[in-house]
Order: structure tokens, then sequence, then C-alpha cells
């Protein structure tokens, strides 16, 4: 099993972290340790996750993160969680 980040979700995550980080830096730091936490764990709980709300297929799933929506792929055949972007609710 492996997770990885599709190059649209690494250029969306950096837009919504340099916007917090204008804000208020520690804040978007603790943000993105959290976010990262919640990802590389969401293998286990893939299944209870609802289908995605834009995509048809059953293998992208919807992970829900402090106000941002983030679907991922499972491709069966080569056991790899893909994050492929995150979207503001």
């Amino acid at each position: 099993m492996k997770i990885v980040c599709s190059p649209l979700y690494e250029s969306q995550i950096k837009v919504v972290l340099e916007e917090m980080a204008h804000e208020n830096l520690k804040s978007a730091i603790d943000f993105k340790l959290y976010l990262d936490t919640v990802l590389m764990n969401a293998h286990t709980k893939f299944k209870k996750y609802k289908q995605s709300i834009y995509f048809e297929k059953e293998t992208v799933k919807d992970v829900e993160f402090e106000g941002y929506t983030i679907p991922i792929f499972y491709d069966e055949v080569l056991d790899k969680y893909i994050i492929l972007g995150v979207v503001k609710k």
C-alpha cells in the first residue's frame, strides 16, 4: 500500500497554505501537520468515507477536513491511494 499526491493536489494545497500563512503562520503549519496525519491514515478508514461528490466511481472517496474536501482514489491493481486535490467547501 502506497499513498501518493497528484500534482493538482500539490499545487492546490500550496495555495491554501500560503493564504493561511498570511493570516497566521502557526495555524498554517498546524493545519498541514494534522492534514498529513489524517491523509496518511485515510487507508484505514477508506471504506467508511462517503463516495465522492465530484466523481461517480466508488473507488473515489471524499475526506472532509476543517472546511475542505479532499478526494482520494484507490487503485486496487497497484494497491495505491492517490490524493487527487483539495476543494474548499
